[in-house]
Formats: structure tokens, sequence, C-alpha cells
């Protein structure tokens, strides 16, 4: 009975054995093989080319990789990988831009000019604005302005010409540099501050003695009181304070710049006729309202007003006729290579 009891579970656990383990035959015909076929069946097989193509094909949407070319050696080494060419815009968009300083300059001097015109127009009704809504505030802020200058004008009138001629012919200038097609970090500082240096000691000094001259001359001295004196004035104005300031202005930027004598008097002799011909075209219009209605202390400020406008409008009839022979030399460029 032990003996039955232990041959069975001999049986069983040889069965086990060979449920678990190859058979004879395998291992015999497994260890006569040679080295290569066992290699061969203990490495995994790939999968056959139609199920890596249809594994391939169920994600359509992912972008074909581009295997790089292979360049054969002169060496007959394995060949290596060329690299792929990228375009040229992709470089240059990728490329971080240099620091540009004069536009960091340039765009701090403007902030720190707004930031100050800012503060003087918003605090001129400090502490007198509580209870005010922002309507009335708003309201009454150009107000308060416009009575702060000529309270400042009546007590300065020439510091205050001054500067008021200075900022203008910096604004002009600036404009008339950005119609050039110059940006802010190719604005030429140098050429601003002569321009604002030119008008801080040419213009609004000069300004303010010839519009007080000229009215004490129509009225004290030819006692020009009728409706329409303003006439005889703007025609005084035209030939007599235009050329002499246009000229001014030609001796003043010629001297910031260190230019010899020779040079700025022949500045002066070709531009004089061009200048009094080109002013006929707006001054004696605007100056009717200069001489006919507005008051003496008020005058350069509205045609230093004025003067913005017009050095915007000559600034821009200067870059359109300066496109326009850039488009006519490249037409004839064209012509002469056909």
């Amino acid at each position: 009975m032990a003996q039955r009891r232990r041959r069975s579970i001999t049986a069983a656990a040889a069965c086990l054995l060979l449920l678990e383990a190859p058979s004879s035959s395998s291992v015999e015909a497994f260890s006569s093989a040679p080295s290569s076929l066992k290699a061969s069946r203990r490495a995994p097989s790939s999968p056959p080319a139609r199920f890596a193509a249809l594994e391939n094909a169920a994600e359509p949407n992912e972008p074909p990789q581009l295997l790089p070319e292979l360049a054969p050696t002169e060496s007959g080494a394995a060949p290596s990988a060329m690299p792929t060419l990228v375009p040229t815009d992709v470089v240059q968009s990728a490329r971080l831009r240099p620091f540009d300083k004069d536009a960091v300059i340039n765009s701090a001097i403007f902030l720190f000019a707004i930031g100050v015109v800012l503060e003087r127009v918003l605090s001129v009704d400090v502490g007198i604005t509580r209870g005010w809504s922002p309507a009335e505030i708003a309201e009454r802020i150009p107000i308060d302005t416009w009575r702060s200058y000529n309270n400042i004008l009546n007590m300065a009138p020439l510091p205050t010409k001054a500067v008021t001629s200075a900022t203008v012919y910096t604004i002009g200038d600036i404009i008339a540099q950005t119609k050039e097609g110059n940006d802010i970090g190719k604005l030429d500082r140098w050429r601003t501050l002569r321009s604002m240096l030119a008008g801080f000691i040419g213009h609004g000094p000069m300004s303010h003695v010839w519009y007080h001259v000229s009215e004490d001359f129509f009225d004290n001295v030819l006692r020009l009181h009728a409706w329409w004196d303003f006439i005889p004035k703007v025609a005084v104005d035209q030939a007599v304070f235009g050329p002499l300031w246009n000229n001014s202005y030609i001796l003043l930027l010629g001297l910031f710049q260190l230019q010899k004598p020779g040079q700025i008097w022949g500045d002066m002799k070709r531009t004089t006729v061009p200048l009094i011909i080109s002013g006929l075209k707006l001054w004696p219009f605007v100056h009717c309202i200069t001489y006919g209605l507005i008051p003496v202390e008020n005058r350069l400020l509205w045609v230093d007003a004025v003067e913005i406008l017009w050095v915007t409008i000559l600034a821009g009839e200067a870059s359109g006729g300066a496109e326009e022979d850039v488009v006519e030399k490249s037409a004839a460029e064209d012509d002469s290579l056909r």
C-alpha cells in the first residue's frame, strides 16, 4: 500500500516535470544544433513586415521622420549622416536680436519727458479736486493748465517762450526723422539737441522781441488801429522777420556743427530765396490769425503749434519724394538691363 502510494506520487511528479521542461528529443535536437541556431531561437523574432506597416498606418497624424542622408567617406569607413540644412529665415528668427543701446537711451529720454509733462498736467489741480467727479476733473485740467501756463508766461515771459520754442523744435525734429524712416533706435540725438538749442536760444527770444517791437511800431509809431492793420503786419513779417529767422537758424546749426564760416554763408545764400518762396505757401494765411486775433503774449505758442503741423507736412512730402526717386531709379536700372 505504501509502495503504491509512493509510485503514484513519483508518477505525478514526473508528469509535472514533463509539462514544465522540454522533451528529451527537443533537448537532444537543441544540443545537436549549431550555435547559430541556438542564438536564433534565443533571440525574439521580429514581427512580419505587414504588421509593421499596419502599425505605422495606425497613426496617420504623425509627421514622417526624414532620415539623414548618408555620405560615403574616402577611406571606405562607415558612412556618416550629413547634417540637415536649416532655412535661413528660421535661423534668423531663432537668433536673439542684439542689444540696441541707442533704442534704450532714446526710449528712456522719451519716457522721462512724457512723465514730466504728465506730472505737471495732472498735478495742476492737486489739493482742490476733493469731491470732484472724474468728468469734472477731466474738464478742469485743460482749463487750469492753460491758466497756469499764462501765469508763468506773465511772470517770466522770455524764459517761458524759450522753453516753448525748444519743446516745439524738438518735437518737430523727431517727427522729421521719423518721416525719413528712422525708428527709435536710429534717431540722431545730437541733431535733435541742435534743433532744441536753436529753438531755445534763437526762435523763442527772437520771436518775443519781434512781436513786441512790431506791435509797438504799428500802434505807437504809425498809430495804425484799423481793422485791416494785420495786413501790413503780415507783409512786414514775411519780408523782414521770416528771412532773418531762417538765416539765424542756419547760422546756429552751422555753429553747433562747427562748420566753417564760408560753408555757413554759402548755405545762407543758397536757401534764403527758396525758404521765402516755400513759406509763402502757408505763413501769410497763418499770420492773418496771428496778427488779427491772437494776443501778443500768445502769438509764439500759436506759431509754434502751426510749425509742428508744417514740419510734419514737409517731412511727409520729402519722404514721399524720396520714395518716388528710389522707384524711378530702380525702374531706370531695370530698363537699362533689358
